[in-house]
């Protein structure tokens, strides 16, 4: 059975958000249910989890709310991110 480090996973996990994860296990080498394992360990434990690890979850103390308030949070600090982006991107077009 193969190992892999958590810096590993976490790219993988990345590069099949990007690429779709078939395509990803194929270019790393990895099995495809693996790859969708450690996704979805990511989608339950959030950013915090120590993809397929073998060890805690950084979020094993917390509560399913607190969880779900941390992956809430970090959605609506992406969306406010991107109607920055939009604010910026609008303004320089009035500026014209």
């Amino acid at each position: 059975m193969n190992r892999y480090d958590k810096a590993f996973k976490e790219e993988a996990v990345r590069l099949s958000d990007e690429i779709g994860p078939k395509k990803a296990a194929e270019q790393l080498g990895v099995a495809y249910h693996t790859l969708q394992d450690w996704r979805k360990r990511r989608t339950l434990h959030g950013d915090g989890a120590h993809i397929g690890s073998g060890r805690a979850y950084a979020s094993a103390n917390k509560t399913a709310r607190e969880i779900e308030l941390e992956r809430e949070n970090s959605e609506l600090r992406r969306a406010n991110e991107i109607l920055k982006d939009a604010l910026g991107f609008f303004a320089k077009d009035r500026k014209r």
